[in-house]
């Protein structure tokens, strides 16, 4: 496993590797196996693999968050060691950006609906970042997990914006035994308060079941009850939305495909989950 921290370096070797295929994960670290899960999906299509860990200060708008960010690069190199992930990019701030960029995306609805409404500026942090990262690394293909399913469909809509040739892999959401979807910030819960955010998969889990028997209104109500019958839960928002323009619906037939999408706080800890909904 190679360890590159330049922009330099890593367009040196890449360049020396000439026309392989290669597959990029980008990661802030604090790994798990939902990203492992992501590299091993690269490493079964494509001749190279390489997994970036950098702390993108641009999508974070608290910056309290971003100074609790858990940051653990020693685990997180020997975690990718045992995974044989070819390739680790670990560049600095400055190496990132080494002139201001401002920058302003415009994604519509993507970036104006659940995560957007509730963390200004956050996409735009995002999507400033993987520009940045595909024009360094110029994958073949991208993977990013289906948990952060309304950050991949800004992804996707940025490689359109900016004529990228990368293509881009959604990967299914990855769960503990729990049903609980696996987030570095997982970590900062009790095993009580995750046993108690396993609630937030199985409330999902009986949104994304029951279309044909209740009204979107009532599922969204279900929700919003289930969650309050726990002190540690406290939902921040709750959608049913088309999955392809991600726009809120009232009505089954305003969408053909819908997913769920919450965003709860558990003590504290903002956790994101979805469920596409079952016809």
């Amino acid at each position: 496993m190679l360890v590159f921290t330049t922009v330099k370096e890593i367009q040196s070797f890449l360049r020396e590797k000439g026309s392989k295929s290669s597959g990029f994960v980008a990661t802030m670290g604090a790994l798990h196996q939902a990203h492992i899960s992501l590299i091993e999906t690269s490493q079964k299509e494509n001749e190279l693999t390489i997994c970036s860990i950098f702390v993108n200060p641009k999508q974070f708008n608290k910056k309290e968050d971003l100074a609790k960010y858990p940051r653990n690069t020693e685990a997180d190199l020997a975690k990718l060691k045992e995974a044989n992930c070819d390739v680790v990019f670990i560049p600095t701030v400055e190496e990132m950006y080494p002139s201001k960029i401002k920058k302003e995306f415009d994604f519509r609805v993507l970036s104006e609906v659940m995560e957007a409404e509730h963390r200004p500026g956050h996409f735009n942090g995002v999507a400033i970042v993987i520009e940045r990262f595909f024009k360094i690394l110029q994958p073949t293909n991208a993977y990013f997990g289906e948990k952060d399913f309304q950050q991949l469909a800004v992804i996707r809509a940025l490689v359109k914006q900016i004529n990228s040739s990368v293509n881009i892999i959604g990967c299914a959401i990855y769960r503990e035994k729990n049903g609980l979807a696996m987030s570095s910030r997982n970590e900062r819960l009790t095993t009580k308060e995750k046993d108690v955010a396993s609630e937030i998969s199985k409330a999902l889990t009986f949104v994304s079941q029951h279309q044909n028997t209740h009204t979107v209104n009532q599922l969204k109500a279900y929700f919003f009850n289930k969650m309050e019958e726990f002190n540690l839960l406290d939902v921040e928002y709750f959608e049913i939305a088309d999955s392809r323009t991600l726009k809120p619906i009232k009505e089954w037939e305003e969408s053909k495909v819908r997913v769920a999408f919450t965003a709860v706080n558990v003590s504290g800890v903002r956790l994101i989950d979805n469920m596409t909904i079952i016809n």
